[in-house]
């Protein structure tokens, strides 16, 4: 079944909002439990992002491709999957839905809809991180995708969960949700002066995995 554009759009700000609002929540939350115990707040956090997108991915990817990243759909752009004229929507729909998320958990847990992060995430390693983060996501997308297309939810969730926790940076790994997190102080946000930085290095990761799948799936010899 093919989908109108609206739909999809629609599909993609649902899905991004709703991921981002689990991050944030969830951020929010383990803060509040864990007692001061940063190692176990990350935990509390990891474990509802990577299983909420394996529920997200199931739900929506029969309608939009559940992309929820605008880094994915550019690869996916690139690639063909994805007509360059829906680019462009695509990416609106994620980043506002991703605002309206981060809104949403602040509402659901009594505090001020808006504000901005103090959060500092920046320097070398925090972007060399985030290249690895995306790198890797793109990585599992492609391959997965080609060769068991079946496990792609349960695939991504488990590399999120895993990312939270071999990376620096916690693995944002995706632009739209990066500027939904730099709009909540919370356990989960990021500076805004720190989002450019995170979000270069994000579409390198993903361009530089792409790039290298295609060269290893090339049906030519070396």
């Amino acid at each position: 079944m093919t989908f109108s554009l609206a739909k999809r759009m629609a599909a993609e700000a649902l899905g991004t909002g709703f991921l981002v609002a689990a991050v944030v929540g969830s951020g929010i939350m383990a803060d509040k439990l864990a007692g001061g115990n940063t190692a176990l707040a990350l935990l509390g956090n990891t474990l509802p992002t990577g299983a909420i997108l394996v529920v997200l991915i199931l739900a929506l990817a029969p309608v939009s491709g559940a992309h929820f990243n605008p880094a994915v759909s550019l690869v996916e752009s690139i690639m063909g999957g994805l007509p360059w004229r829906e680019f462009a929507p695509y990416v609106m729909a994620q980043v506002i839905g991703g605002c309206l998320g981060t809104l949403t958990a602040h509402g659901m847990f009594d505090l001020a809809l808006v504000q901005a992060s103090a959060t500092a995430r920046t320097g070398g390693a925090q972007w060399l991180a985030e290249f690895v983060a995306t790198f890797g996501l793109l990585m599992t997308i492609l391959a997965v995708v080609r060769f068991r297309i079946e496990a792609i939810p349960f695939a991504v969730g488990l590399y999120i969960t895993a990312a939270y926790w071999f990376t620096s940076s916690t693995s944002f790994a995706n632009p739209a949700v990066t500027i939904a997190r730099a709009l909540t102080a919370t356990f989960a946000g990021i500076a805004p002066a720190d989002v450019p930085a995170f979000i270069a290095a994000q579409l390198l990761g993903a361009l530089a995995a792409m790039v290298l799948m295609r060269r290893l799936f090339a049906r030519t010899g070396a």
